[in-house]
């Protein structure tokens, strides 16, 4: 599913620990990975006067060995420009599946490229985005980073949203079933924002409604391989409910389209997706939306995004 990913990285320990995470990606079929750092315009002036990026490719080199002992493939590449363009750029040029990127806790990390830029590349990319998440730990009174929860196919969280891409992103999660996933929870939040107070009185409707949509999913993954599937209805914020089912349910690795149902919502309140991706306690799988282009799709979109089920 993944065969050929990237893995952006600015060589900070950050860094390190996320590609020390990724040997869970072998269970998805990765077997080709390329190292890439993106120089902006300073760092890239200022390696050109040193006339050597040794230093870098030393550093790369690093990385890279410890990708090989994983059992990938690994090549490295250094180039200029604005890390948020050039990450999606490779990614698109090349065709590659997937891209990885780190993210620590409540906010991205690193100043460079894990910073504001992982935010904006999970925003403007067209390949799936996997972020990994990385903790901030105590050892022997030093701070050490290290990724959390790495082995991604142990237990997959699915928030369904029921519009079209989150159905998009559901072969992604069939795709994962198939590939060995143990555990699968399929999730869907009534959005109490959305039913309280004119709609209460038809949660239960809409509640048996999409429990039967539920099922349905249920039923495709168990034909897909041997997951323990269950299934989840719940009652209020989404962002809330789904960043607490990770918390108390252990999920290591969450997946969710990146345009739901609210195209506006998306561009001028910041996505229910790209808000669990910042304060999930679990990696974020994020598929993006397939951009058809048209304003009669867009409008389709917005339109679908009133519907309360």
């Amino acid at each position: 599913m993944f065969s050929r990913f990237i893995v952006a990285t600015d060589l900070s320990p950050a860094s390190f620990a996320i590609v020390n995470c990724l040997g869970g990606l072998r269970a998805f079929g990765a077997k080709q990975c390329l190292l890439l750092q993106c120089l902006n315009f300073q760092q890239a002036a200022s390696t050109a006067l040193s006339y050597t990026t040794a230093p870098l490719e030393g550093i790369l080199g690093q990385q890279k060995e410890i990708l090989e002992k994983l059992g990938f493939e690994v090549e490295t590449k250094i180039i200029p420009g604005f890390a948020k363009l050039e990450i999606n750029r490779v990614a698109a040029e090349e065709n590659y599946s997937l891209i990885v990127v780190g993210s620590q806790g409540h906010s991205m990390v690193g100043e460079m490229l894990l910073g504001g830029v992982a935010s904006e590349v999970i925003h403007s990319a067209r390949k799936p985005v996997l972020l990994v998440r990385i903790e901030m730990k105590e050892d022997a009174g030093n701070a050490c980073v290290q990724a959390a929860r790495c082995d991604f196919s142990e237990h997959v969280l699915f928030p369904a949203d029921f519009s079209e891409n989150a159905d998009h992103a559901f072969t992604y999660v069939e795709r994962l079933a198939a590939d060995g996933a143990r555990r699968i929870t399929l999730l869907h939040v009534q959005d109490k924002a959305r039913i309280d107070p004119h709609l209460t009185h038809r949660l239960d409707e809409f509640n048996e409604i999409d429990r039967g949509r539920l099922e349905i999913m249920k039923e495709r993954l168990r034909k897909q391989g041997n997951a323990e599937v269950e299934i989840e209805l719940c009652y209020g914020s989404p962002f809330d409910e789904i960043t607490r089912l990770v918390r108390e349910r252990n999920v290591n690795l969450v997946v969710m389209g990146s345009q739901g149902r609210g195209f506006v919502e998306e561009i001028f309140l910041g996505s229910v997706s790209h808000n669990v991706a910042r304060h999930a306690d679990a990696s974020v799988l994020l598929i993006p939306a397939v951009h058809r282009g048209t304003a009669g799709n867009a409008g389709e979109t917005n339109a679908r995004s009133f519907d309360p089920c």
